[in-house]
């Protein structure tokens, strides 16, 4: 049920937005250059590594050394502004129609985090990745990873139709709103280091 309504409703909003998408092309492609899609490795349902795509929001600049800059000397106003109301995350719908991911569910992180999970931490992985999730309506980046972790294992544990419907309404005002877009001081949230062990 749950993978046809992600379905049904990812195609649904990619026929209805593809005006918005096919313009934050064309200016991603103006102001950042080329390529116009982030992707990266992410890990999904069990681990199982995917390609995550979202619209790309930061500049490759570097070094002279060819080291690349850290995030908040490659970030641009106009990727802010994609950040802040979620644009950049249109093209994540296809990864939905895939399989890949879900509506709702844990934000997929990085899969160098991986080792580092507790066994707690980890059953954030027994459900497919989302695009929004129960931590990003309680916070998003703003709260510590331990809180947003909490929050994804109480929605493995308590996920539902309903719970689902409610966290898409929840996140739709949270972009309205622009609230915990990024932790304080950083242009997202700090790297993921660990945690005590259990």
């Amino acid at each position: 049920m749950k993978r046809l309504f992600d379905f049904i409703v990812a195609l649904s909003a990619l026929l209805a937005l593809l005006p918005v998408i096919l313009i934050v092309s064309i200016l991603v492609r103006i102001k950042l250059g080329s390529p116009i899609l982030f992707t990266q490795a992410r890990p999904g349902l069990h681990c199982k590594v995917f390609y995550m795509m979202k619209f790309r929001t930061m500049l490759d600049a570097t070094d002279k050394q060819g080291n690349q800059l850290p995030d908040d000397k490659r970030m641009t106003p106009f990727g802010s502004f994609l950040r802040s109301i979620s644009l950049d995350e249109l093209p994540g719908l296809f990864n939905v129609l895939k399989g890949d991911m879900s509506l709702v569910g844990p934000r997929p992180l990085l899969v160098q985090y991986l080792p580092l999970y507790s066994k707690e931490q980890a059953r954030r992985h027994n459900v497919r990745p989302g695009i929004t999730g129960w931590a990003q309506v309680n916070g998003r980046n703003a709260i510590s990873w331990e809180k947003k972790f909490t929050y994804d294992v109480w929605y493995v544990d308590n996920q539902s139709f309903w719970l689902d419907f409610k966290i898409l309404l929840l996140t739709v005002k949270k972009v309205f709103v622009r609230e915990g877009i990024s932790a304080d001081g950083e242009v997202t949230m700090s790297a993921f280091t660990g945690s005590k062990k259990e």
